[in-house]
C-alpha cells in the first residue's frame, strides 16, 4: 500500500507543480485564472472521497481503489489529447475529473491500512502512509523537472529550461518566436503527464499484484466483555437500574397488649 500512495505522490507533481505554468504560457491564462484551473481538483477530491465510503461498503477497499487509480490513468493519458491551444474549461474539466478519481483511490486505501491495526499503533500506519507519499512527490519533482528541461532543450535547440519559462512569462517580448516557446512547453507537459500516466499504471499494477483482495479488519475487544472480566473488583449494578423491594401492603397488627381498648371482663362473665 505504502508503493501504491508512493506513486500517488509521484504522479500528483504533474498537475500541481506543471499545469499552472501550461495554462500560463500555452493558454495565455492571468496567474489567478490558471490558479483556478489547478484548484478544481481539490474541489472534486474531497467530495469524492466523502462519498466513496458507500462504494469500498460495497466492493470492498482493494477494488474501490483500483477503480480510483484506472480512471485516474485514463484521464492522465487523455491530457496530451487536448487541443492545441484549446481554452481554459478543457484542461479545468481535466483536472476536475482527476481530483474525483484520486479521491476515490486515496481514502479506502488509508482507511484499509487503519483498519488491520489496533488502536495503539493507527497513528504509526497513518504516517507511514504519508511518508511514502511525501517520498513519491520528492522524486516526481526531480524526475519530471528533469523530463521537462529535456524536452524543452530538444525543441528550442538547447536553450530551454523551466527558468527561461518563467522569465518568458515574465516579460513575453523577450523571445523572438513566442509561438515556438508555446508549442515547447506543451510538448513538455504533455511528456510530463503521459510519465504520471504511467505512474497510475504503476500504482495499479502495486494494487493487482500486491493489496489482499480483503483486507483483514481488528476487531477491538468489547469494553463490557472487559468489564465482566474484572473479576471481584468490578463494579456494582448501577443505582438507576436498582428494582424498588417488594412492599406488604397487607395491614400491620398491633402486638401491644397495652393498646388492647376491648373491655375487660371478670372471670365470671360479669362485666
Amino acid at each position: 500500500m505504502n508503493l501504491a500512495l508512493g506513486a500517488l505522490g509521484l504522479l500528483m507533481v504533474a498537475p500541481t507543480v506543471f499545469l499552472p505554468t501550461y495554462a500560463q504560457s500555452v493558454l495565455g491564462l492571468a496567474p489567478v485564472t490558471a490558479g483556478f484551473v489547478l484548484s478544481v481538483m481539490t474541489l472534486s477530491w474531497p467530495v469524492s472521497a466523502a462519498f466513496s465510503q458507500h462504494l469500498y461498503r460495497r466492493i470492498g477497499f482493494r477494488n474501490t481503489a483500483v477503480t480510483g487509480i484506472s480512471a485516474a490513468a485514463l484521464i492522465l493519458l487523455a491530457f496530451p489529447l487536448l487541443p492545441y491551444p484549446g481554452t481554459a474549461w478543457q484542461p479545468a474539466l481535466i483536472m476536475l475529473l482527476l481530483g474525483a478519481a484520486l479521491g476515490i483511490f486515496q481514502l479506502p486505501l488509508i482507511v484499509g491500512v487503519q483498519s488491520t491495526v489496533g488502536w495503539a499503533e493507527r497513528g504509526t500506519a497513518t504516517a507511514s502512509i504519508l511518508f511514502c507519499r511525501q517520498i513519491g512527490q520528492t522524486l516526481g519533482a526531480a524526475l519530471f523537472g528533469a523530463v521537462a528541461n529535456s524536452v524543452l532543450s530538444a525543441r528550442l535547440g538547447g536553450s530551454g529550461s523551466l527558468d527561461s519559462v518563467a522569465r518568458v512569462l515574465d516579460d513575453p517580448g523577450s523571445v523572438a518566436d513566442p509561438e515556438r516557446l508555446r508549442r515547447a512547453v506543451d510538448t513538455a507537459v504533455d511528456a510530463v503527464y503521459v510519465g504520471a500516466g504511467c505512474a497510475a499504471v504503476l500504482a495499479l499494477l502495486v494494487l493487482l499484484l500486491m493489496a489482499p483482495r480483503r483486507f483483514p479488519v481488528l476487531q477491538e475487544p468489547d469494553a463490557d466483555a472487559d468489564a465482566d472480566q474484572d473479576g471481584p473488583g468490578e463494579p456494582g449494578p448501577r443505582p438507576d437500574r436498582l428494582t424498588p423491594a417488594r412492599q406488604d401492603t397487607a395491614p400491620r397488627q398491633n402486638t401491644d397488649p397495652r393498646q388492647n381498648t376491648a373491655p375487660r371482663q371478670d372471670i365470671d362473665g360479669a362485666p
